[in-house]
């Protein structure tokens, strides 16, 4: 019969079933541990954004939620169901300025839809991670087809296929914690893991394994960087439509009322003046209303989503802030990455300069170890993680991040849910993160309201800080309500 399977798997052109280790001189073997996938199926939701956010120069309203539910069994036959969610944020994956928003997000979908095939039918059996390892070239290749198909005028950018796949990665991660009952920060050892960290990041890692690197207890709170959009009302008088839901309208409020001690700052990048203004306006309301708390110390991230044309452009930006406000220039903690995320096209935009002065962070550009080499060697001084880049890749990039002694942060994606949860865990679990996103609870908190009493002290904010301790369930922790 495993034959037949085999054959079969062949002629459909499809990996055939292997234990996927690759002990030098030794022949291919499997563990008690190593899984299979059985079966896949996925699903969507979508959600109207409470207010919009702005940006990378583009205004979103809504989402769409890609759910994927996957069984896998072990070797002595038992299964388990894992389940992955992920918003298909394609205006941050695939922004593009030929197509509609309606346009990329079908090739997002199309892409979901023919990565059902290579997982179900892989054959493969191993940790999640080696699992994923072999499948991902296979991401790449729906891309190709949809962008013929519908005779793009561009391709389809790798970082799109990514996030599609990483609701498929999670669901691997979880159904593989919940048939062994554990937590997945609690299998990536020498226990479960066929190999070393050399095997996926290079020689320099020989001998050096992933769990040195991941934290198999989660921290029991963590600070919540708060999103300040460039449409956000900072004061009551920028009000101009209350939403009237209960929810704070504008900056000080939410301050006020989740005792808020970290803002991340959304910035133009192509109008120095009002992103100066910005930021002055920001720690103006800021100040206020920590004075009034009693609150003696916060901090600022700023986002210009790729925007700024040259890195000159970010260096007189901080010039004038700090001139104008050494406090609020003080505040900075890092900078995500300011400029394109193409960058082997723009070798120009060395980061050195700026680095010396604030942590700079490589984010969209992040997709594998060779674009983090290539953004140390740019001067980038930091790693934003993401969830929507897959949870096998993450992992493998945060240990390499601890190694070159790189800034850490764990970013959003306006991840509600299951997305949310998985996001929390990377930032408890990977050593040295300072902080963690969570924008839906501003943006789409319908998305949320099914998870608020399971999980108290994620989705709600009290003190500025989530309760990430909470977040020791089988799998990725995220059993959804339905179950």
């Amino acid at each position: 019969m495993l034959a037949a399977r085999v054959a079969i798997l062949e002629a459909y052109g499809t990996l055939t079933p292997v234990a996927v280790t690759r002990g030098e001189g030794e022949g291919l073997t499997m563990r008690s541990t190593d899984i299979t996938i059985r079966d896949v199926a996925i699903s969507y939701e979508d959600y109207t954004y409470r207010t919009p956010i702005k940006f990378g120069g583009m205004t979103l309203d809504k989402v769409t939620l890609l759910n994927v539910t996957m069984t896998v069994e072990g070797a002595t036959g038992r299964r388990a169901v894992g389940f992955g969610s992920m918003p298909l944020g394609n205006i941050w994956a695939w922004p593009s300025r030929q197509l509609s928003y309606d346009q990329t997000l079908a090739g997002m979908k199309y892409i979901a839809e023919r990565l059902i095939g290579p997982f179900r039918m892989s054959g493969l059996y191993g940790h999640p991670i080696d699992i994923i390892e072999e499948l991902e070239p296979r991401y790449y290749l729906p891309g190709e087809d949809y962008a013929r198909l519908a005779r793009l005028s561009e391709p389809v950018p790798k970082l799109a296929a990514l996030v599609v796949a990483s609701a498929f990665d999670a669901a691997l991660h979880d159904a593989y914690g919940k048939l062994h009952g554990r937590n997945c920060y609690q299998t990536y050892t020498r226990e479960f893991l066929h190999n070393d960290l050399s095997h996926y990041l290079g020689e320099e890692f020989t001998g050096e394994w992933l769990e040195q690197y991941i934290e198999p207890v989660p921290k029991a709170v963590m600070p919540l960087y708060h999103l300040v959009g460039a449409l956000d009302p900072l004061t009551p008088a920028e009000v101009r439509q209350p939403v009237g839901d209960g929810l704070p309208e504008h900056l000080g409020e939410w301050i006020e009322r989740d005792g808020l001690t970290h803002l991340k700052i959304k910035l133009n990048g192509d109008d120095l003046g009002w992103d100066v203004e910005r930021v002055l306006s920001v720690n103006a309301v800021a100040e206020e209303v920590q004075k009034r708390q009693g609150v003696e110390r916060w901090y600022y991230s700023l986002d210009f989503n790729e925007r700024c044309q040259t890195v000159d452009y970010l260096l007189e930006f901080l010039h004038r802030v700090q001139g104008r406000s050494p406090a609020a220039y003080a505040r900075i903690q890092y900078i995500e990455q300011p400029t394109a995320r193409d960058l082997k096209a723009h070798p120009e935009n060395k980061m050195h300069a700026a680095a010396r002065l604030k942590p700079v962070v490589i984010d969209e550009s992040l997709t594998d170890i060779e674009s983090l080499h290539l953004a140390r060697e740019m001067g980038y001084t930091g790693v934003a993680f993401k969830a929507c880049k897959g949870q096998s890749s993450t992992l493998l990039l945060a240990a390499a991040a601890q190694k070159y002694g790189l800034f850490r942060c764990v970013q959003d994606l306006t991840c509600p849910g299951a997305s949310l949860i998985q996001s929390a865990g990377l930032a408890a679990h990977i050593p040295g993160v300072a902080a963690i996103e969570a924008n839906s609870r501003q943006y789409v908190p319908a998305a949320n309201r099914a998870w608020e009493e399971r999980f108290p002290g994620v989705f709600t904010i009290r003190q500025g800080v989530m309760n990430t301790g909470i977040l020791t369930g089988p799998g990725l922790g995220a059993v959804p309500p339905m179950e």
